[in-house]
């Protein structure tokens, strides 16, 4: 229950007529400001703990498609949210209308880890990971998308002046209660800053893929609907995530929930763009992209061999990547998916089609682990004298993968298997007081401790920095330009 005005649950009814009480141009400042000042996870620090990112992002999706000017007497205090956000955290949910089955609870945990995960991912590795990805790695094969001038026809800008405008527009919410005015740029003090990414640069790429209004959200709100429960209401697409500010809410722009600008930048942001725009093609060629990628970083690790893809019998492929190290042989599937829609929501006979791809990275695992053992003649520069486990490595997280509900989802292996995310495998590389196979063989060991994500195995170890992420964080327009290095923007939600 809330902790704070409802000791009972809550309708989606009865939460959106409350946020309808504020006109939205009363409602949606508040909002922002209180968005930018609760950034990151200073929420835990809030009143009562109800400052909750997603909650925040959420009351301003309701109040821009079902808000109207008409009611409520045009104000709105910190009270009045400190209500709504109450009546957020006291939604009642599916668990509890059907009777918490096994199969309502699992629903309800992948419901709440879409919800509330997605807003705790590192915006210092999200950005870091755009040009360390899309610039300073090579596929292994020809593209035909990914080509020179590629970001220009996308984003009708360079990628690093993209994520450049990015950052500062991520700055300016933070700093000015969630505002951005380009009206700032003419301003003296700005003038150095825009001789770094031009004024008109940075004022036509906010317009181009940042900004929105009320009737544009409207009209995507209604068409990306999936389900007509309201029950589910609060775990559809938020068009914010698209394009974060608002045009006609007072000055310049508003951004009602700041930690929706910095994924714009991120690869994820950059692949809705570009499937878009370039069609699936773009999709494939990030994939293989992702995959060299993954290659980088696991070649930092200091204490193994790393070897690509074995072609055997009949043009067959092995697993992406095989680690070798004294004790384990780490083979590692890379598959550049990410959770969809229907996985957020819960809908557990859509979750079969969603985890389609990571269910054939296990099967690939299994059959590298056999031909190994089995000293198939293509492998043997592989040692077939020690453990073997698999790592399935996925562009975005999917946080409950390694959970039994999910698990039991997955073909059965006799190599054990664990699926974790970039951001995981980047922290994984940076291992400093043990070696990554030490940590893959005590993980294991735990039945417990085997089930929960890769993070959790990584707590509290001691972590260095990440070359290729703090390379390509360094590439960009703030960090670049020395005169204005010191200052650059901060890593944002850097952790």
């Amino acid at each position: 229950m809330a902790a704070f005005l409802y000791d009972r649950l809550v309708t989606d009814h009865e939460y959106v007529q409350r946020v309808r009480q504020q006109r939205p141009s009363a409602l949606l400042p508040v909002l922002a400001a209180a968005s930018a000042h609760w950034h990151n996870d200073t929420w835990w620090n809030s009143p009562y703990r109800k400052y909750t990112p997603w909650a925040l992002a959420d009351i301003a999706r309701v109040s821009l498609a079902c808000g109207n000017e008409y009611r409520g007497d045009g104000g709105c205090t910190e009270n009045d949210l400190l209500n709504m956000l109450a009546a957020y955290a006291a939604l009642t949910d599916p668990m509890i209308r059907d009777h918490d089955s096994p199969e309502s609870f699992s629903s309800w945990f992948l419901r709440i880890s879409g919800e509330q995960f997605t807003f705790q991912e590192s915006g210092y590795k999200d950005l870091a990971r755009t040009a360390a990805l899309f610039e300073q790695t090579t596929s292994a094969r020809t593209p035909t998308c990914l080509v020179d001038g590629w970001a220009e026809d996308l984003l009708d800008c360079s990628l690093s002046d993209y994520v450049g405008v990015t950052q500062l527009l991520q700055v300016s919410a933070l700093c000015n209660e969630g505002r951005f005015d380009s009206a700032w740029l003419d301003q003296p003090q700005m003038a150095q800053m825009c001789s770094v990414i031009p004024g008109d640069t940075i004022r036509r790429i906010t317009e181009r893929h940042f900004v929105t209004d009320q009737q544009a959200f409207k009209t995507e709100n209604r068409a990306r609907r999936l389900s007509r429960d309201p029950h589910l209401r609060r775990f559809e697409y938020n068009p914010l995530r698209g394009r974060p500010f608002l045009s006609g809410f007072g000055s310049g722009y508003l951004a009602p929930s700041s930690h929706l600008i910095v994924p714009k930048g991120s690869p994820l942001g950059l692949y809705y763009m570009g499937v878009s725009h370039f069609g699936n093609t773009f999709a494939q060629e990030l994939g293989d992209l992702f995959e060299q990628y993954i290659g980088r970083q696991l070649r930092q690790l200091p204490d193994a061999e790393v070897h690509s893809e074995i072609i055997y019998r009949d043009e067959r492929r092995s697993v992406d990547w095989i680690v070798v190290f004294n004790d384990l042989i780490l083979l590692i599937e890379v598959k550049s998916t990410r959770p969809t829609q229907q996985l957020r929501l819960g809908v557990l006979e859509r979750t079969n089609a969603a985890l389609r791809q990571i269910r054939h990275a296990f099967k690939q695992v299994d059959t590298t682990a056999a031909l190994i053992a089995g000293k198939d003649p293509k492998f043997s520069h592989i040692p077939a004298d020690r453990p073997v486990q698999g790592l399935v490595v996925t562009m975005e997280p999917f946080h409950t993968a390694n959970a039994p509900f999910q698990r039991e989802m997955q073909p059965h292996t006799e190599t054990p298997v664990t699926v974790c995310s970039a951001a995981e495998l980047e922290h994984l590389v940076t291992l400093q007081d043990i070696s990554a196979s030490e940590l893959f063989i005590e993980r294991l060991a735990d039945p417990l401790a085997r089930t929960y994500s890769l993070t959790t195995a990584l707590t509290g170890k001691n972590l260095g920095r990440n070359a290729i992420l703090d390379a390509g964080w360094d590439s960009y327009p703030w960090k670049r330009h020395t005169d204005l290095r010191r200052d650059a923007p901060a890593h944002p939600g850097n952790s």
